[in-house]
């Protein structure tokens, strides 16, 4: 598969995984509705799926790095679509929750491959406007998904939603599997034990999370499968995580970075709505409207990024986005006014956008193309569960009284704290010899000052 359709692959697939998640959500009452649901069981449509996901990124990724990134990547796609065509014809919620499981696995594969299959496409020098693009078709569908998913629900119904996945993930699925491409296999055996332990350690992390009642039982198990998971890991010879990679100061760091800026933009955008609903007294679409530039500086912010990155390098420009995500999280905290808040939610934005490509870019550029699933997996799994540890984090403030101003105040905290590991980012490049990532080079050399 040539880089411009591995580019197209690779965006599609990022935005109909983004576009399932936004549109679900507003379905989610007419799903209920429609099918006579309880309140816990439309929560498990999320919440499934979201565990599933969480804990498979990572070894998706390996089987990418040993088998191929397009032909995880296929199937990847064409299972998701199979399992959202699956729900649009299901008679219960019990069929929804079980396939949006299944909708998981799939989701899985397709994620980590997005990002494996620019890696080894494309030059390790010339990977910041592939990962630019992406992102900003990201952003595109986090702003149409309420739309889109609005459209839908009004219109044919809930059903839909899931349909709409269909015809894209059969297209590209079915191109990704046909099309014959050299596949960088790694020569080590899977670590099947690993990758249990880990898959146990953030399914356990997720769930108790995102579901309070039992959290003390699955907080204990996440601890003890997490210690077993990490001396597995030195004792074995093929390791589920690459020591290369996992002991790079700039690739922990660049993780780190993408946990707080998600943790810290979901638990904004959870409070934030409270702010604008209950607090301020608007309607939803008077909200939509004040949050809109967030999602339009996301689009603006992710090309701007790919020349910072060019020019200032990536701890300059990850460092600086961090502190504009604060600060606009921050400003959200005490505004009122309209002009405030479209303030606010921009430079959310223009800062999430921005930190999302640096630090995306420093996680894929610092693997070896050998290795690449394994690091698209990892920056997966840390947007996965920066959100859900936000999300809790904003709901037990609240519920401690202090209103969205108390979790705005201590997410924007997050968000400046989250610009520390910064410094550990590579610098300003220089002039290097790239040779398609063989030689694993990095941007190690002395930054010029």
């Amino acid at each position: 598969m040539n880089p411009r359709l591995t580019l197209a692959s690779s965006v599609v697939g990022a935005m109909i995984v983004a576009l399932d998640g936004t549109v679900l959500t507003v379905a989610q009452p007419a799903l209920q509705r429609d099918l006579g649901a309880s309140f816990a069981e439309v929560q498990w449509t999320s919440t499934g799926y979201l565990v599933v996901v969480a804990s498979l990124l990572v070894f998706a990724g390996r089987l990418g790095d040993r088998y191929g990134h397009h032909r995880v990547f296929g199937l990847g796609m064409l299972g998701f679509g199979a399992a959202s065509a699956g729900i649009a014809l299901v008679p219960g919620v019990g069929w929804v929750i079980g396939l949006r499981v299944v909708q998981g696995v799939f989701g899985a594969l397709l994620q980590p491959a997005t990002l494996g299959m620019l890696r080894a496409a494309f030059p390790a020098d010339r990977l910041r406007t592939p990962i630019a693009v992406r992102t900003a078709a990201i952003g595109v569908a986090a702003a149409v998904g309420p739309v889109v998913g609005g459209a839908l629900v009004a219109g044919p119904g809930w059903r839909a939603v899931f349909l709409m996945n269909v015809v894209p993930t059969l297209v590209f699925g079915g191109l990704a599997l046909a099309v014959r491409s050299p596949r960088h296999a790694s020569p080590a055996r899977l670590d099947v034990p690993g990758a249990l332990l880990l898959a146990v350690t953030l399914a356990c992390l997720v769930h108790a999370l995102v579901a309070l009642p039992g959290w003390v039982w699955t907080a204990a198990t996440a601890l003890v499968t997490g210690v077993a998971f990490v001396r597995h890991e030195r004792r074995t010879a093929d390791p589920l995580l690459p020591p290369d990679l996992v002991g790079s100061a700039a690739v922990g760091s660049a993780l780190g970075m993408l946990v707080a800026a998600s943790a810290a933009l979901s638990g904004a955008l959870f409070a934030g709505t409270f702010l604008l609903q209950d607090t301020l007294g608007l309607n939803p679409f008077q909200s939509a409207l004040r949050s809109l530039p967030l999602a339009l500086l996301m689009v603006v912010a992710a090309p701007c990024c790919a020349v910072l990155l060019r020019r200032s390098g990536a701890r300059r420009t990850a460092v600086g986005a961090m502190a504009a995500l604060a600060l606009g999280i921050l400003v959200l905290s005490r505004a009122s006014a309209t002009f405030a808040l479209c303030s606010g939610f921009a430079l959310v934005g223009a800062g999430f956008g921005t930190v999302m490509v640096a630090a995306t870019h420093v996680v894929v550029r610092e693997a070896a193309v050998k290795s690449a699933g394994v690091a698209g997996g990892l920056q997966q799994t840390a947007m996965n569960v920066g959100p859900v540890l936000g999300v809790a984090a904003a709901t037990a403030l609240m519920a401690s009284g202090g209103g969205p101003a108390l979790p705005l105040t201590v997410l924007a905290a997050v968000a400046l704290a989250g610009a520390v590991p910064g410094r550990a980012l590579p610098g300003r490049p220089v002039a290097t010899i790239d040779d398609h990532g063989q030689s694993k080079d990095r941007t190690r050399v002395p930054a010029r000052r």
